[in-house]
């Protein structure tokens, strides 16, 4: 059961990932006006090296159970609530708990640690 849990973790985080990175194209680099360019550019490309960071650590959640060791399981564990809980942290207070992606984030915090 607890294998499962850290996988459904990691399946929600690889959701949230992508929904991240897609939005953040679609819906706010579409509309922000960001000057100078060059400025624009290194903001996109750090929101998307975040996509990127999380849906590499849903990945590993994913596949951590299957790792064959109870190390690398912990710790893939345990980072996976350090990122994801700031994450969710920091997207409630900057956004006033009005955008659902902190919600998302909290029950991948959970499974995950559920599943330690």
């Amino acid at each position: 059961m607890r294998d499962r849990l850290v996988q459904l973790a990691g399946i929600l985080a690889l959701s949230v990932s992508i929904a991240h990175g897609v939005l953040g194209e679609t819906k706010v680099f579409a509309r922000a006006r960001i000057e100078p360019e060059q400025t624009r550019l290194l903001i996109r490309l750090v929101w998307q090296a975040g996509a990127v960071a999380w849906i590499s650590l849903a990945i590993l959640l994913i596949a951590a159970p299957r790792l064959g060791s109870d190390a690398a399981r912990h710790w893939i564990i345990a980072m996976s609530i350090v990122t994801y809980g700031f994450a969710a942290i920091a997207n409630a207070w900057a956004m006033q708990a009005l955008h659902f992606g902190w919600i998302a984030m909290i029950i991948v915090v959970g499974l995950a640690a559920f599943g330690l």
